[in-house]
């Protein structure tokens, strides 16, 4: 009797362990699928209208560049100018040796007093058409000749602007290279190339910002001068042509320079750009979109950034749920609980 009492419990010990590890079994199952439910954040996104500014980069350049130069060779007497010296149009920058020139005037002086002779002549019939004819082809030649030396002894400067390249000195012999360069900087240019779908946008006239890396943030103001009427075959891209008054002279050629053009509104979806996920090993960008208690992985393509927000060209609808946080613990098709 004592030992049927004895087997009696141990029999019920027995089975109240595997009740109790049936119990705690379960009671883990039950644990763990909550924890598989990760608690995340999510935002309302919404459709806005957002400014279409777009951003190039360009070069400054001169609005004008004059190399001058004679067109016959001979000696340099004297250069006026320096580089960097401010000049106007018409001011005298150099001048040639003369010797020619004189020689030039001495002959055209003889040969208009042979001229005059002959004319008076003809005139009362003392000498054939054919000879006045050639007495006056040769004075026009030798005009023409003089005229030419003229300029091309006293080089003038056909805009004003500023003196940017000397290659000779006073004495020197005049090889083929300009003697000197002046540019006009009073307005500056910079040729930007723009797309199909933005040449369809720009027109000429429109205003826009123009950013320098020498000078920051600061904003100088510009127009679109030109917009190009041919495709480049290339870039398939547009060139337009921006100018900028540069009253004041601050902005010379060579600077680097950020154009930035605002093409008018467009409605798009706003998103936080914590919302925003890189795919690893491509320049893709994801967001997590929240619906009915699960998240899904959307490729998006992004806009323009605005503070803490990202314009998105598509990817996303209006009045989704994107969320922002957890976003390194998720997967696509993963079941969440929304945090509100």
């Amino acid at each position: 009797m004592k030992k049927r009492s004895i087997y009696s419990w141990m029999a019920l010990s027995a089975a109240w362990i595997v009740l109790s590890a049936c119990s705690k079994n379960n009671a883990a199952v039950t644990t763990n699928e909550v924890e598989q439910k990760l608690k995340v954040e999510a935002r309302e996104v919404k459709v806005q209208d957002v400014e279409q500014l777009y951003e190039y980069t360009a070069i400054v350049k001169a609005n004008v560049v004059n190399n001058i130069a004679p067109t016959i060779a001979g000696r340099i007497n004297r250069i006026y100018v320096e580089v960097g010296d401010r000049v106007s149009e018409g001011q005298k920058l150099i001048t040639m040796d003369d010797n020619n020139l004189e020689q030039a005037k001495t002959q055209l002086a003889n040969l208009e007093l042979n001229f005059k002779r002959i004319d008076e002549l003809y005139k009362v019939g003392g000498v054939s058409k054919s000879d006045w004819d050639a007495q006056k082809t040769a004075l026009d030649v030798a005009r023409t000749s003089y005229n030419n030396l003229l300029t091309n002894t006293a080089l003038l400067s056909p805009i004003s602007g500023v003196v940017t390249m000397r290659n000779y000195d006073s004495g020197d012999i005049y090889a083929g290279n300009p003697i000197l360069q002046v540019q006009q900087i009073t307005p500056v240019k910079m040729l930007i190339n723009v797309s199909e779908n933005q040449f369809t946008k720009i027109k000429t006239g429109m205003e826009v910002n123009v950013k320098l890396d020498v000078y920051g943030d600061e904003i100088f103001k510009g127009k679109v001068s030109l917009v190009y009427p041919t495709i480049n075959s290339q870039t398939h891209t547009f060139p337009v042509e921006i100018t900028l008054p540069n009253k004041d002279s601050r902005v010379r050629p060579g600077m680097y320079a950020r154009v930035i053009v605002n093409m008018g509104m467009e409605q798009h979806v706003v998103v936080p750009d914590v919302a925003i996920v890189k795919q690893q090993g491509s320049g893709d960008r994801y967001v997590f979109v929240y619906t009915d208690g699960k998240v899904s992985y959307d490729k998006v393509v992004l806009g323009r950034r605005m503070g803490d927000t990202y314009e998105l060209i598509s990817g996303v609808n209006d009045g989704a749920l994107v969320v922002t946080t957890g976003l390194n613990k998720l997967n696509n098709g993963m079941e969440v609980e929304l945090v509100k």
